[in-house]
């Protein structure tokens, strides 16, 4: 059962971030227990902790949808972001060994094949980046920073989604990362601090352009709210029943003569 679980929960978990469950979709029990194969109790566990993640959430009581991409929560993940990773970028300049970053500048140096690459995820140069992270990740050295980082880039593999069919905008990226990288790689704590903040902004900049443009194309991004109901009236009195008349019948009274 709880292998089932985990599997239930990296399939879903998968789908959420590339998209393939869309923001604000149903994740319905049942629905999703028989195209996985599946009972209904490992279902329930992946949809928990996709709720745990902040991947999934309630739907007015009534189930669970995808949680929506809007640009308040791109904002404040981006605010999240900028708190963290300019100071992993100094601590990593402080504490690093410079080797895996200059090994990592030379790839950002050559970076264009891999942003011509006809695969629309464009996973070589994402790999690239995971790499960066991980080699930031082990120069802290601080856990506790690295926990939080994680959560927050669980957010971003669904936020950079919106920047795959921008290829200006990660040739921009690239350029920037290589910029953060070389200043970690020369133990340059200040400018790969700033540098951090400077990448951040653009890519805050850009994603909300293509979240609003995607939004105008598609509208299913924003949050799913209940309709607005009218307000109520107060009730009319019921109409007092009346006799059914003959349709031949008159009207007006009928004087009774005396016998």
């Amino acid at each position: 059962m709880a292998r089932a679980g985990e599997t239930a929960y990296a399939m879903l978990r998968s789908e959420i971030l590339d998209w393939s469950l869309a923001p604000g979709a149903v994740l319905a029990e049942l629905e999703l227990s028989a195209r996985l194969g599946i009972s209904r109790t490992p279902v329930r566990e992946a949809l928990a902790r996709l709720v745990a993640d902040g991947l999934a959430e309630p739907l007015g009581g009534r189930g669970l949808i995808v949680a929506p991409v809007s640009a308040e929560n791109v904002v404040e993940l981006f605010e999240l972001r900028r708190l963290l990773e300019a100071e992993a970028a100094g601590l990593a300049a402080r504490r690093r060994d410079p080797e895996p970053f200059r090994a990592l500048r030379d790839e950002f140096r050559d970076v264009a094949p891999l942003l011509d690459d006809p695969d629309p995820a464009r996973r070589a140069y994402y790999d690239l980046v995971a790499r960066f992270d991980d080699a930031v990740d082990r120069a802290v050295g601080n856990p506790f920073l690295v926990s939080a980082l994680e959560g927050v880039r669980t957010h971003l593999v669904r936020i950079r989604r919106l920047s795959h069919d921008n290829p200006e905008r990660l040739l921009e990226a690239a350029r920037e990362h290589l910029l953060i990288v070389e200043a970690i790689a020369d133990g340059d704590a200040q400018l790969a601090e700033d540098a951090t903040r400077v990448h951040l902004h653009r890519s805050l900049r850009s994603t909300l352009a293509s979240l609003a443009a995607l939004d105008d194309a598609h509208p299913l991004n924003t949050p799913r709210q209940a309709p607005r109901q009218a307000p109520r009236q107060a009730a009319r009195p019921a109409p007092r029943p009346t006799r059914r008349q003959n349709p031949d019948s008159r009207t007006t009274p009928v004087r009774r003569t005396a016998r």
